[in-house]
C-alpha cells in the first residue's frame, strides 16, 4: 500500500472514531445551524437545512458507519405539496442508497406563524435482499448556534409516577458539556421523571421548544456548550435492526418551535397556541372542546370496585337524578366495571382481573349499554365509556380465543399484552371496537392502559431486530385511534394509562388525558393543583375530578375538562355548593385554552406550606382570571403576584368572585405587584379582570 493510501485510511479511521465517540460524549450534534435574534423564516429554514449537498438534521448508523459520512453521496430528491392552509407548508426529502436501495424519507411540515418545524422519518428497504444493520437512529440530531456565550435554561414538567409530584414543573440550568439524557419508564411516554416537552431558553433570550411524538420509549439527549450552542437529539431508545425487502418503519415524530422573548412562558404560551391551531382534535372544522362530565355513583357499596355493582336500571335512574337536581353535564362517563364478569365479587372477580371479557355484562346490563346511552341522549348529553383493549388477563375470552395475538412477559404473568404490532390483530380490533361503539350508542371513547408494555416488546423482538415490535405496536396504536376518529367524525378520545402516562406530541393531537393522574385515589387537592399548574404549561386539554363539597377542592380541579363525582344519594352532598361550583367552573372553563402564566414560580410546588397561584389571560378581549390557593400549612395570609400579558398603560377592573369586591388598577401596577389575601389556610381565591374601556372624547 502506498503512502497516500495509508494516510487516507488513517484519516478516515480517525474521523470515524471521532464521529462514533461524539454521541456517547454528548458534546456535539452532527449538524449545526445558526439561529439569529428572531424566529427564523420557517420555509427558508426547511429549504436550507434539508438542502441538497448538506447533512440533514437527523442521523443513523448504517452497516457500522455514521450517516454523516455518506448521506451526501446518496440520491437526493425534494418536493413540496399544496396544503390548502396558508399557514402550513409541506415538504418531502428523500435520501436513497445508490446501490442497495435503502431509502430514508423525511416528511416535513412547517407552521409559518409559529416558527415551528415538524417532521417524521420513514426508512424503507427498496432492495431485493435484507438491508444491512440500522441502529442509533436519531429523528433529530441538530445543534443550534445562538452566537452568545452564557447559560441555557430548560423548563419541563415531570411525568406521572402516581405521587404528589406528578407533572410538577421543573427548571434546570443546563451544565455546559454535560449531556442530559431523558426517557420515560415502562414503555408509556409520560411515565416517570419526564414528559416529552422541553422549553429551552438561550443565553440571548428566546429559544426553542422540542417536542417528541412517540407513545413508547423515546430518548432525548440535550447538551449545552459554553460557546452558545446547544445540541438536540431524540429517537427511539432501543433500535438495532435490519429491514426485509419492501419493509418500512417510521421514527418518533419531532417538533421544533422557535420562540423569542425574555421569559420561558413566552415560549410555552406560543407552544400552547401552536397546539390549539395545528395539533388538536377538530370536530366540524373547529377545535374540539373536552367536556364537563359526571359519572354514576362510584365504588359502592363495599366490597364492590369501580362500577362493578352498577346495573342498567340504576344507571338510568342516576342519569335522571342529575337532571332532577338541575345538574346538566356535557357527558356521562361510565368507567371500569361494565364488562362481562366484572361484578362477580363473590368469586373474587372485579374489573381489573377480567379485562379481556369485552362484551357487556349480561347479568347487570342485559348485554347492551344502548338503553343507558338512549336515556343520556334524551337529555342532549353524550355517553363516554371506558375500555382497556391492550391488557388481557389469562383465562378471559380474548386470552382463550386469540392466543396467537397475545404477548407474554418474561418470567411469567397473568397479564398478557394484546399484540397491536400484528396487523391482523390491529385490523380486527378496529372493527370489533368500532362495532361496539356503534352498537351501544357510545359518543366518546376512553382508552386505559394499566400495563407497562416495554418488557413485552423486548421479549417479542426477532433476533437482530431490536425495537421492531415497539415500532409496529406504536404505528398500529395510531392506526387504531385514527380508524375510530375517521369512522366517528364527532368522537373524542380520552387517553388514560393509569392516569396520564401517555402524553406526547402524537397523542395530544388525537386525544386528551381527562383523568391525568391516579395519585391518592384521585382526590388529593394539593396534588391536583400541582398537576394542573404543570400540565397547563404545555398541554391545553387535560382534566381531573372533584368529589369534595367545597370551593377549595373544586377550584383545585378546574382545567379545560373536569369530571364531578359529587354523590347525589347522601346527605353529605350540599346541592347549593355543587351548583355554585358547576356554574363557576363553566364560566371560567374557556380561559383554560388561553395564555397561561404560573405566578408562584416552579420551585417546591408540592409543598403544603406555600401558596400556589396562576393567571389565564385572553388577549382577544383583554380579560382573564387569577386563581390562588393558600395551602393547609401556609402561615402567610398574603401573597404578592406579578401579572403578565397586560397593557401597562390601560386600566383593569378586578372582581373577587367570593366577596364581590371590585378594584381598578393600572396594568403597570398589576405587573409591579398585586397583593392577594386569604385569611385562613386551605382556602382559595378566584379573581376576574377586564380592561376598562377608554373614555370617548367628544368632538368640538
Amino acid at each position: 500500500m502506498d503512502k497516500h493510501s495509508i494516510y487516507k485510511s488513517i484519516f478516515w479511521l480517525l474521523w470515524l472514531a471521532v464521529l462514533l465517540l461524539l454521541p456517547a460524549m454528548g458534546a456535539l450534534a452532527q449538524v449545526s445551524v445558526r439561529v439569529g435574534r428572531h424566529v427564523p423564516n420557517v420555509e427558508t429554514w426547511i429549504r436550507n437545512t434539508f438542502a441538497h449537498g448538506k447533512v440533514p438534521p437527523f442521523s443513523f448508523v448504517y452497516d457500522g458507519q455514521p450517516s454523516a459520512l455518506f448521506i451526501k453521496t446518496w440520491l437526493y430528491e425534494a418536493s413540496s405539496q399544496p396544503t390548502g392552509n396558508p399557514d402550513e407548508v409541506i415538504y418531502t426529502f428523500t435520501y436513497t442508497h445508490p446501490q442497495d436501495g435503502l431509502r430514508v424519507r423525511c416528511d416535513v411540515k412547517g407552521y409559518l406563524s409559529y416558527g415551528s418545524i415538524d417532521w417524521t422519518l420513514h426508512v424503507e428497504n427498496r432492495g431485493q435482499v435484507d438491508s444491512k444493520s440500522i441502529r442509533s437512529l436519531q429523528a433529530v440530531d441538530l445543534a443550534l448556534q445562538y452566537g452568545r456565550r452564557g447559560s441555557f435554561v430548560m423548563n419541563y414538567i415531570e411525568g406521572s409516577q402516581i405521587t404528589n409530584a406528578d407533572f410538577q414543573p421543573r427548571q434546570l440550568t443546563l451544565p455546559a458539556g454535560k449531556p442530559m439524557v431523558m426517557s420515560p419508564e415502562g414503555g408509556r411516554s409520560s411515565q416517570g421523571k419526564y414528559t416529552p416537552f422541553f422549553c429551552i431558553t438561550s443565553p440571548r433570550g428566546g429559544g426553542v421548544v422540542l417536542s417528541i411524538g412517540w407513545t413508547g420509549t423515546w430518548q432525548t439527549t440535550i447538551c449545552a456548550q459554553n460557546n452558545g450552542e446547544i445540541s438536540l437529539k431524540a429517537g427511539q431508545k432501543r433500535l438495532d435492526l435490519y429491514l426485509h425487502p419492501a419493509e418500512e418503519i417510521r421514527t418518533p415524530r419531532v417538533n421544533l418551535m422557535f420562540w423569542e422573548g425574555s421569559n420561558y412562558v413566552d415560549g410555552t404560551n406560543q407552544f400552547r397556541r401552536l397546539v390549539l391551531e395545528h395539533n388538536s382534535r377538530r370536530v366540524d372544522g373547529k377545535v374540539a372542546q373536552y367536556p364537563f362530565s359526571t359519572g354514576f355513583n362510584y365504588h359502592e357499596p363495599q366490597p364492590m370496585q369501580e362500577y362493578s355493582c352498577l346495573t342498567q336500571k340504576y344507571a338510568i335512574a342516576m342519569v335522571n337524578r342529575n337532571y332532577q337536581f338541575g345538574i346538566r353535564p356535557d357527558v356521562f362517563w361510565l368507567d371500569a366495571g361494565w364488562h362481562q364478569d366484572a361484578g362477580k365479587y363473590q368469586e373474587g372477580k372485579n374489573w381489573a382481573n377480567t379485562t379481556g371479557n369485552w362484551t357487556v355484562d349480561s347479568a347487570r346490563f342485559g348485554g347492551t349499554l344502548r338503553p343507558i346511552s338512549e336515556a343520556i341522549h334524551r337529555h342532549g348529553a353524550k355517553f363516554m365509556v371506558w375500555f382497556e383493549p391492550e391488557r388481557v388477563v389469562e383465562g378471559t375470552q380474548w386470552a382463550k380465543e386469540h392466543k396467537a395475538w397475545m404477548l407474554h412477559k418474561p418470567g411469567g404473568s397473568d397479564w398478557l399484552l394484546f399484540n397491536l404490532s400484528n396487523p391482523d390483530a390491529c385490523q380486527w380490533l378496529c372493527q370489533y371496537y368500532g362495532n361496539m361503539i356503534e352498537d351501544n350508542g357510545i359518543d366518546y371513547y376512553r382508552q386505559d392502559c394499566n400495563i407497562e408494555p416495554e418488557p413485552y416488546w423486548e421479549a417479542a423482538d426477532e433476533p437482530q431486530r431490536e425495537g421492531i415490535t415497539e415500532i409496529r405496536y406504536i404505528e398500529n396504536l395510531y392506526r387504531f385511534w385514527d380508524y375510530l376518529l375517521q369512522r366517528f367524525p364527532r368522537l373524542l378520545i380520552d387517553n388514560c394509562a393509569s392516569g396520564g402516562r401517555r402524553i406526547d406530541w402524537e397523542t395530544i393531537g388525537r386525544s386528551a388525558p381527562l383523568w391525568q393522574s391516579d395519585y391518592y385515589h384521585y382526590y388529593a387537592t394539593e396534588g391536583l393543583q400541582t398537576q394542573n399548574y404543570g400540565l397547563n404549561l404545555f398541554v391545553p386539554f387535560h382534566g381531573t375530578g372533584v368529589a369534595t363539597n367545597d370551593a377549595y377542592a373544586a377550584r383545585s380541579s378546574y382545567s379545560s375538562a373536569m369530571i364531578c363525582h359529587w354523590k347525589l344519594t347522601t346527605k353529605q352532598t350540599n346541592l347549593e355548593v355543587v351548583h355554585r361550583s358547576i356554574d363557576e367552573y363553566l364560566s371560567v372553563k374557556p380561559y383554560y385554552t388561553t395564555d397561561y402564566y404560573p405566578l408562584t414560580g416552579v420551585d417546591s410546588t408540592t409543598a403544603s406550606n406555600r401558596w400556589l397561584a396562576y393567571q389565564l389571560n385572553r388577549t382577544a378581549d383583554a380579560t382573564g382570571i387569577i386563581m390562588a390557593f393558600r395551602r393547609p400549612e401556609s402561615t402567610d395570609s398574603t401573597l404578592t403576584v406579578r401579572l403578565q400579558g397586560l397593557d401597562n398603560n390601560r386600566q383593569y377592573k378586578l372582581k373577587d368572585a367570593d366577596t364581590g369586591t371590585e378594584t381598578i388598577l393600572s396594568g403597570r401596577a398589576l405587573v409591579d405587584g398585586l397583593q392577594l389575601k386569604l385569611g385562613k389556610p386551605r382556602s382559595s381565591l378566584l379573581m376576574r379582570y377586564s380592561m376598562v374601556p377608554q373614555a370617548k372624547h367628544k368632538k368640538r
